[in-house]
């Protein structure tokens, strides 16, 4: 008989669906954590960024009033007094200590949700130096320049 095949056996079908789920149940989750290092990362950057202005303001010792800008990734409002989707700043001009607190919202990873990142200021007198913590973050989502702790 000379008959020649007309398409897929279906062991042939089942065999690539079972490769492709044990793909993408790798792919997924791994997937998932790239976003939430990319998120933390990005929202480090942000208000890294205002550090910056911080510093001016504190060398021109006078108060500042800047804008601070709003994150698609905040929204957790600080118990301090931040606006929705805002980090808080809370500085002393005398001595230059102070913190910029970011709380990730809803919009985040929902690893991420209520986590806090922080950059915090040393006074003037003691050097004024900047130091960031991720807070409860899991860390294998912070950077090594923002430990979790």
């Amino acid at each position: 008989m000379n008959t020649a095949q007309k398409g897929f056996t279906l062991i042939e079908l089942m065999i690539v669906v079972a490769i492709i789920g044990i793909l993408a149940a790798i792919a997924i989750p791994q997937y998932q954590n790239y976003i939430s290092k990319s998120q933390v990362t990005r929202v480090i950057g942000e208000t890294g960024a205002i550090r910056t202005l911080v510093d001016l303001c504190l060398s021109d010792g006078n108060e500042c009033d800047f804008a601070v800008p709003a994150s698609s990734l905040l929204g957790a409002v600080m118990p301090t007094g931040g606006g929705e989707n805002e980090p808080t700043l809370t500085f002393d001009m005398e001595s230059g200590a102070g913190t910029i607190a970011a709380t990730f919202g809803d919009s985040a990873a929902g690893a991420l949700a209520t986590k806090t990142i922080t950059w915090s200021r040393e006074a003037s007198t003691d050097g004024g130096a900047w130091t960031c913590k991720s807070g409860t973050i899991d860390p294998k989502f912070a950077p090594s320049s923002c430990p979790a702790g």
